[in-house]
């Protein structure tokens, strides 16, 4: 009975040896629909700016003036927007300051992190901040006259960070961000 049961084993391993092989399956990210690109103003009274932001986006207020939420529930994304009016100009460096403290805070996580100027064609001129890599947040930017007002944003995702799989979702809002800078006034 033991050469019957160790023949049967033997017989079904070889049998079991076939040639088929084993590849890893591709990487896969989960399937995104975009919103159509248009755009709405944000004007709103007692805010001395106003700016285009994305119509599939909605304001959430925040409980001091002219600061909210672009909040993008397609994305679970926010654009977390603050405005300061300057009283002069160690106000103004202070601002810049404590920006450039965040970023280098943001940094001290990230792979890489890209400063561009800004300067649109309604004579605002700013600063963007772009990191790749596990940052806590891809972007900033702050626009500013730097006598009176002074503007910033930042982009966060309620998720937690996937760099890979938020790329083509980041790609995609710094367009709106893109345009959202380009349209920016000073009432």
């Amino acid at each position: 009975m033991n050469r019957i049961f160790l023949f049967a084993t033997g017989i079904i391993m070889l049998a079991s040896c076939g040639e088929t092989t084993h590849a890893p399956k591709p990487r896969a990210y989960p399937r995104i629909d975009y919103p159509e690109k248009k755009y709405q103003d944000y004007n709103v009274d007692g805010c001395p700016f106003t700016f285009s932001f994305p119509a599939y986006a909605e304001i959430k207020n925040k409980d001091k003036p002219c600061w909210f939420d672009i909040y993008m529930p397609a994305f679970e994304a926010r654009i977390h927007c603050s405005y300061l009016p300057v009283h002069n100009r160690a106000e103004h460096d202070d601002f810049v300051k404590d920006a450039f403290t965040i970023a280098n805070k943001i940094n001290a996580r990230a792979n890489y992190m890209e400063q561009a100027p800004i300067h649109n064609t309604h004579g605002v001129g700013g600063l963007s901040l772009n990191w790749t890599g596990p940052a806590a947040s891809p972007m900033h930017f702050f626009v500013t006259d730097t006598t009176q007002h002074f503007f910033t944003a930042a982009l966060y995702f309620d998720s937690k960070v996937q760099p890979d799989s938020l790329a083509p979702i980041v790609a995609f809002i710094q367009k709106d961000i893109d345009q959202m800078i380009s349209s920016f006034t000073w009432k």
